[in-house]
């Protein structure tokens, strides 16, 4: 079992920067975050694994950045350069298989946080 609480969403303008948190509880080998828009489906944004490798969506490669503190049991992801496209509703996602396993599909995930709204205005 593994509980994900987020943190850290808001209003930011174009071109800032914001940071975003999840705390966990509970062994959790594979993290990532997601993000959904009105409309949208589901997508991964960033994944890191057991062993600290990341995967990125090609449409945020160069300006997010994630990361994961396990002694305070917090993954982070650092959003800069952010553009009104990156609106979303942002979640933390985690899974105890595949420790290697880079994918960023949703349904790779099992344990999911409850989200965080970042908006992004021009």
């Amino acid at each position: 079992q593994v509980q994900l609480v987020e943190s850290g969403g808001g209003s930011v303008q174009a071109g800032g920067s914001l940071r975003l948190s999840c705390s966990y509880a509970g062994v959790a080998y594979r993290m990532g975050w997601f993000r959904q828009a009105p409309g949208k489906e589901r997508e991964g944004v960033a994944i890191i694994n057991a062993i600290g490798q990341t995967n990125y969506a090609n449409s945020v490669k160069g300006r997010f950045t994630i990361s994961k503190d396990n002694a305070k049991m917090t993954l982070y992801l650092q959003m800069n350069s952010v553009s009104p496209d990156d609106t979303a509703m942002y979640y933390c996602a985690a899974d105890v298989r595949a420790p290697g396993a880079l994918g960023l599909g949703a349904d790779l995930y099992f344990y999911w946080g409850q989200g965080t709204q970042v908006t992004v205005s021009s």
